[in-house]
């Protein structure tokens, strides 16, 4: 991305505050495993969706009045000993060179400075990123930062930025959509060495072996998001990481796998016989899956109400099974798809945007993820392409990775 995109989108989320608004945004910090190992770092999204930075242990402080607003990035100091173990630290010459910004502090003088700013009087509301889930574990900085604010300034409101990221996060960019396609390319890549060293007996670690060196070739030297790679049985466990199981006979291999290219994310799932030749129940089936697929492809288009989707892909794929003698019942239909058939792709893999109540635009990104499971049959499998809708239509970004039973076997034989 071009330092732009990081300054435009900081630009659009301050102009939604009012003057006398504090925004704090928190990379994060790793998260301890055991004794003195960490998790690997993984940089909070929306910090990265403004800064373009993935630098732990760093602060972004924005503040707006009535000409507009400051920024400060509070950053690590130099450190020749931590960094001789964990790597060089980001200069404030490189971060500008990415970001855009150009006012720099070290992080030891964050706190200082919040409470010049909170007990200046022109700050009326702070705005946090929380962003919790049910269950959670984990406190975040952001969360930290919400108690430390209750606890010594108890009368300070407190907003959450979530949801204005999640509407800046909905509609993609031109720079984002040219990340996305890239994406797809190395997306691809791995999937075709994937068919084309399948091979009954090869264990699921194999495939995903396959996966893994071929994105590395591109440079990518992690997936977007943990492959799942199935066989067999395994595929009736939608987010099946085990990679232990052995594709044998017919078995059909699962994948469902993605690239992540200058911070936007591809999500694709394909499903093959691992000897290269559908069965005809096999076969039977996909065919339900991709004439669904065809059918969402040549009728998305702006206007559309969102939830609509997954209602329509499970109508129209229920009339393809039951012309197929599968499904008898509407009511019926859950035994065979298990879930939702569309979500939004950018940042993450399950974007973090305001789409459950929007209307269809120019530039969204989602899935169009069609999933079928007979387990009687012992056959599970999805189709998943990625769609960008256009002005008056949409377009499969996904569509070069081999989708149809014929172009499949064509790949693999």
């Amino acid at each position: 991305m071009e330092p732009q995109f990081y300054k435009g989108n900081r630009d659009a989320f301050m102009e939604k505050l009012e003057p006398g608004s504090l925004a704090l945004f928190f990379s994060g910090s790793p998260v301890r495993k055991t004794a003195d190992e960490d998790y690997g770092y993984f940089a909070n999204r929306n910090f990265v969706y403004l800064t373009g930075m993935e630098q732990k242990d760093t602060v972004l402080m924005m503040e707006k009045d009535a000409s507009g607003y400051r920024e400060t990035l509070f950053i690590l100091p130099p450190n020749l000993i931590e960094e001789r173990w964990t790597g060089s630290r980001m200069k404030p010459e490189e971060i500008e060179a990415v970001s855009m910004i150009s006012s720099f502090a070290y992080k030891v003088t964050f706190e200082e400075e919040l409470k010049k700013v909170l007990t200046s009087g022109r700050i009326q509301k702070v705005y946090l990123d929380i962003d919790r889930m049910e269950g959670q574990v984990v406190v975040s900085a952001a969360d930290s930062m919400e108690a430390f604010l209750k606890q010594e300034y108890p009368s300070m409101p407190i907003e959450n930025s979530l949801p204005i990221m999640k509407m800046l996060r909905l509609i993609k960019k031109p720079c984002e959509i040219r990340a996305m396609e890239k994406a797809q390319e190395i997306t691809k890549a791995g999937i075709l060495a994937m068919m084309t060293h399948s091979k009954p007996g090869m264990y699921e670690y194999q495939y995903k072996a396959e996966y893994d060196y071929a994105l590395a070739q591109h440079g990518v030297l992690e997936a977007g998001f943990p492959s799942i790679i199935s066989a067999g049985k395994n595929n009736f466990c939608i987010h099946y990481y085990g990679y232990r199981g052995q594709a044998m006979g017919g078995d059909i291999v699962l994948n469902d796998v993605g690239v992540r290219w200058d911070n936007e994310l591809t999500d694709v799932s394909r499903g093959w016989p691992c000897n290269g030749k559908y069965s005809s129940r096999q076969k039977l089936l996909f065919e339900c899956q991709y004439k669904t697929s065809e059918h969402m492809f040549s009728m998305l288009k702006p206007g559309i109400p969102m939830k609509e989707v997954d209602a329509e892909i499970r109508r129209y794929c229920f009339e393809q099974l039951k012309e197929a003698g599968v499904c008898k019942s509407f009511d019926d239909i859950g035994t065979y798809m298990w879930h939702g058939g569309a979500h939004h792709v950018g940042f993450d893999t399950h974007d973090v945007v305001s789409a459950r109540d929007a209307i269809i635009q120019p530039g969204m990104v989602f899935c169009v993820d069609i999933g079928i499971y007979h387990e009687e049959w012992g056959i599970g499998f999805r189709l998943e392409d990625n769609c960008l809708i256009t002005e008056d239509g949409c377009r499969n970004l996904s569509k070069d990775i081999p989708r149809t039973v014929e172009d499949i076997e064509a790949v693999m034989n």
